[in-house]
């Protein structure tokens, strides 16, 4: 029987009392000193292809049949993951549950960092301040909600996880530095086994510190572990080259005669020399930060070398292996991966670092194409509504009004109890508010009964709060405005209030603005269709706010400079993955952007009338997407 005192002892042992030495954190145990699992299963969800990307043959030089053929690889399509990568990953264990052969992770560790950085807006050499999403905030702060703790609760379910993704002869690369070191060894020991610690890699690098009073901290560590002791590990693919003056110290040392006069022995020693020295477990040889090559950097703040996965990923994977990391940042390990002819799958939950993966992924597949060399195509996938109502039954307990009851507090706008109309949910100043389904997509039908409801009311003006809105619909408001003499403002409900502990509301911003018109040409005898953005303003969302009001005005006048990336896809069919036909975008090097395609396509079955979807993507990575009527 439990002790009505609470007091330990041999009648009444502490739930802890028989372990041996761990770590322990908050949240490890429950409340009975029974381990808390991971929530595989509740966590797994299916996931929504949004975008199919193969740089198409027609955009780049021509190639015979049967060279596309050996330079495409259809064996599988790689995978750039929007969300929450617990759940991704959750999600990717009932297809790839044992088959990843590499992980490289450089999760977050750094209670204080600040993730604010310039970005490149128009033609010219001008930079404006980017926040880092409120979504990726408001997680971070989370993640360290309660310091080490809850960091390293967050780490143990997401190293599970990797766990079971990775193959019997797989390794996993964790990249951290001196302030979870400690901490992070101890818990791999523990989800992997101490029997399978491999290194401790010192990566060192030089720069200038923030430290003055103490030695600078110039290196990062990287914790190698195997999955078993029948790992995979090729040491001979990262061989590094001596350098000449030791070369020439060798020849003269081997060549000296005496007991170094065997000429066989001689040759034999030189060759090994030749091929290279195997690296330790000190890199002293790979730069970092502002040394990282201009033709490699991207604009990202966390940015890795491709350099350092390139040793990382030769060493424990051969061609055709498949590669994952799920704080993918950049994109530096897909970049890689695929430039070495290994597969990948790829995960973050910044919307930029999708977008800045997204853009270098294309890179890569124009640059191997164009020299001929083998890539893969890849898929955009998020957990899209999934991951809502994973949150409505974990959170929320199930209930939709409960949903709407959180909305709009985080909106500051009054719940009306009784209203006469089940569309209408809330008030806003004067403004009637409506609040979509958690697992919806707000139509133009929908749009039409909630601006009659909100007219019945007496309402001059509505707010429209919506997970996701049909396109075209801020077209659609401008006839409904007219009719009903209304006011309407559509507003994406922000991702971020999905968060634990989430108090202060985040910014809630109206839908970006944009309009296009098909282009009509005859090439060869033959009509051929583009497409000529017309209009863009952006939703500046991820604005620092001290910068917004002087960004709205230009937002206004000179929308296209907010645009860093557009695309095409001329036979968008509803309810499918967008196809990239053709696509443009922004790099550090080239600043201007076209705003008429030239992809000249004639690829319509028969005459009639098609649908082109158009997608935007600003320089803060949030994305905008239309359809245009075409008439072939």
């Amino acid at each position: 029987m439990l002790n009505e005192k609470n007091i330990y002892g041999p009648d009444n042992p502490h739930p802890l009392s028989s372990r041996k030495t761990e770590l322990i954190w908050e949240g490890k145990y429950d409340e009975y000193g029974n381990r808390r699992e991971v929530d595989i299963a509740g966590c797994a969800m299916p996931m929504q292809k949004i975008e199919t990307i193969d740089e198409p043959a027609s955009r780049l030089k021509p190639l015979g049949l049967f060279d596309h053929e050996k330079a495409h690889k259809d064996d599988f399509r790689n995978m750039l993951i929007w969300g929450d990568n617990k759940l991704v990953m959750a999600s990717l264990l009932k297809d790839f549950k044992g088959k990843i052969d590499i992980i490289y992770i450089d999760p977050p560790f750094d209670v204080g960092a600040d993730f604010t950085m310039n970005i490149p807006v128009g033609e010219g050499k001008e930079t404006i301040g980017k926040d880092q999403s409120t979504l990726e905030m408001v997680a971070y702060r989370d993640m360290w909600g309660k310091g080490t703790d809850s960091y390293l609760h967050m780490m143990y379910e997401r190293l599970v996880l990797m766990k079971e993704l990775l193959s019997e002869t797989g390794t996993i690369y964790v990249h951290i530095d001196w302030r979870v070191n400690s901490y992070l060894r101890l818990m791999l020991n523990e989800v992997l086994g101490n029997e399978n610690f491999r290194n401790e890699i010192i990566w060192a690098y030089t720069g200038p510190s923030r430290k003055v009073k103490d030695f600078p901290d110039k290196h990062d560590i990287i914790l190698r572990y195997s999955k078993t002791d029948s790992y995979f590990l090729n040491l001979d693919a990262v061989r590094v080259q001596y350098s000449e003056s030791f070369m020439e110290r060798r020849r003269y040392i081997e060549g000296k005669g005496g007991i170094y006069a065997n000429r066989k022995r001689d040759e034999r020693i030189l060759g090994e020399y030749n091929k290279g020295k195997i690296p330790e477990d000190w890199w002293p040889d790979i730069p970092a930060g502002g040394q990282i090559s201009r033709n490699e950097l991207v604009g990202f703040q966390t940015q890795k070398p491709e350099a350092l996965l390139e040793r990382v990923i030769k060493a424990s994977s051969n061609e055709g292996n498949l590669v994952a990391d799920f704080f993918c940042g950049s994109g530096t390990t897909g970049a890689v991966a695929e430039r070495l002819g290994r597969r990948w799958i790829m995960a973050d939950l910044g919307r930029f670092a999708i977008h800045t993966t997204r853009k270098r992924m294309i890179e890569v597949q124009r640059k191997l194409y164009e020299e001929g060399k083998p890539y893969r195509a890849f898929d955009v996938y998020n957990l899209g509504r999934y991951e809502r109502q994973w949150w409505q039954k974990e959170r929320l307990k199930g209930a939709d009004e409960e949903h709407r009851k959180v909305v709009l507090g985080f909106y500051r706008a009054e719940v009306l109890q009784n209203s006469n109309s089940p569309l209408i949910h809330g008030r806003k100043g004067s403004a009637l508010c409506h609040v979509d389904s958690i697992d919806g997509l707000f139509t133009r039908d929908e749009l039409r009964a909630v601006a009659g409801a909100a007219k019945e009311a007496g309402a001059r003006e509505l707010h429209c709060l919506a997970w996701e809105f049909e396109m075209d619909l801020r077209l659609v408001c401008l006839e409904i405005e007219h009719a009903h003499g209304i006011k309407i403002k559509l507003i994406p409900i922000p991702r971020e209030i999905m968060e634990k502990n989430r108090t202060s509301p985040p910014p809630f911003l109206e839908v970006a603005v944009l309009e296009a018109e098909p282009v009509y040409k005859t090439v060869s005898g033959k009509k051929v269709v583009d497409i000529k953005l017309t209009k863009f303003v952006p939703s500046l969302a991820e604005v620092p706010s001290k910068e917004l009001e002087a960004l709205k005005e230009r937002a206004i006048k000179s929308g296209f400079d907010f645009i860093d990336f557009w695309a095409v896809d001329f036979d968008y069919q509803d309810g499918q993955p967008f196809e990239h036909h053709w696509q443009a975008y922004r790099t550090r090097k080239n600043r201007s952007l076209p705003t008429v395609s030239d992809y000249e396509f004639d690829k319509y079955p028969k005459k009639g009338k098609y649908t082109a979807c158009v997608k935007v993507v600003d320089i803060f990575g949030c994305d905008t997407s239309i359809t245009v009527e075409v008439d072939y």
